[in-house]
């Protein structure tokens, strides 16, 4: 319903709905995500490999090199460093066909997601004829402001599919994390007449999201590809299905 109402004709209302949505939506899908995925971790490391000194774990290298009246080596001592992200994503959006209602829910929602899985790298794409960045993988844009925008999303014009899955692969390779996943929330329905199997094939990791009800195409593109695909049933099925789609750590 606030997804609806966020679309009403009533300015007020739909400024005042455009501002609650995001929150109750990222908060709402916090609670079915893990927390923490993606985030750097600090690792203990020798001194001399870089990092913050950690004095607590060094202190028997100084007190031991103090007795004997001299400098503590490096080499003796630890330091803290911090790992790179886990995980960068890029979420690509559909929004050539209806944006109303349940998919708009949806993208939302997978949205608010990407901001939980990977907190440092992610980037927000919407594609029709032609792709747009709601959120740059090297932006600082805040997690409701991504949501906002997805929210003003409407459906119109052909499916660019092709060049939205080129433009997702650029906005991941510039991205710390060893894993790097593009979503692909879309019924993968092309209308421009360009096969988007090669681009497909060149991303490392892709993985569709498709209406239960129109998952046809997408499963022959993942076929096709060697993407993997999960068919979405309702707003609910989000959380449970990147737990699953996202569980497998590759390399």
């Amino acid at each position: 319903m606030l997804v609806e109402m966020s679309h009403a004709t009533d300015e007020r209302l739909r400024d005042a709905v455009r501002r609650l949505a995001p929150r109750l939506i990222i908060d709402q899908t916090r609670r079915g995500i893990p927390r923490n995925r993606g985030v750097n971790k600090p690792r203990p490391v020798p001194a001399h490999r870089g990092g913050d000194l950690d004095v607590d774990r060094s202190m028997d290298a100084i007190v031991g090199a103090r007795a004997e009246a001299r400098m503590p080596s490096l080499e003796d001592m630890t330091a803290t460093a911090w790992s790179r992200p886990e995980l960068a994503l890029c979420l690509v959006i559909d929004y050539s066909g209806s944006m109303n209602g349940t998919r708009l829910t949806t993208a939302a929602v997978a949205g608010a997601a990407c901001l939980t899985y990977a907190p440092e790298e992610h980037a927000v794409l919407a594609f029709a004829a032609a792709t747009t960045p709601l959120k740059k993988i090297t932006d600082a844009a805040r997690a409701t402001h991504t949501v906002e925008r997805i929210l003003a999303l409407r459906g119109h014009g052909t499916t660019g599919l092709a060049g939205a899955l080129r433009e997702a692969r650029l906005q991941l390779a510039g991205a710390r994390a060893k894993r790097r996943v593009v979503l692909l929330l879309s019924d993968c329905r092309v209308t421009d007449e360009i096969d988007a199997t090669a681009a497909a094939r060149a991303i490392d990791e892709l993985v569709i999201l498709a209406p239960a009800e129109d998952d046809d195409e997408a499963r022959r593109l993942a076929r096709d590809s060697g993407a993997r695909v999960t068919s979405i049933g309702s707003v609910l099925d989000i959380p449970n299905a990147l737990n699953s789609m996202l569980a497998d750590d590759r390399p």
